[in-house]
């Protein structure tokens, strides 16, 4: 019988078991620690010989920077598609002014 507590997932991250508490769905839970364990793989081996805690900066750092980039594309789109409202909605009134 499994002894983890409910709202408990058990994750590994860069070779360490961590107890997670949360109510967020199991495997989600999972997936975000996957995502996190290969961001972390991924900046040791730009930092070789590096401790973990560096290893975790560098990752959270790349994270943060693909959120940013996000951000950044999502504000674009919205821009866009306010642009392109306003383009439709001057069409619109010049459709109207010639009818």
């Amino acid at each position: 019988m499994d002894d983890t507590p409910t709202g408990v997932v058990n994750v590994e991250i860069f070779g360490q078991q961590y107890p997670i508490r949360s109510e967020l769905d199991h495997v989600y839970v999972l997936k975000l620690a996957r995502y996190l364990d290969r961001k972390m793989q991924a900046a040791a081996e730009q930092v070789h010989g590096g401790d973990s805690v560096r290893v975790a900066v560098l990752a959270a750092l790349n994270i943060a920077d693909e959120h940013f980039k996000t951000l950044a594309a999502q504000e674009d789109r919205e821009m866009d598609a306010q642009r392109l409202a306003l383009e439709l909605e001057q069409l619109v009134d010049e459709a109207l002014e010639q009818s």
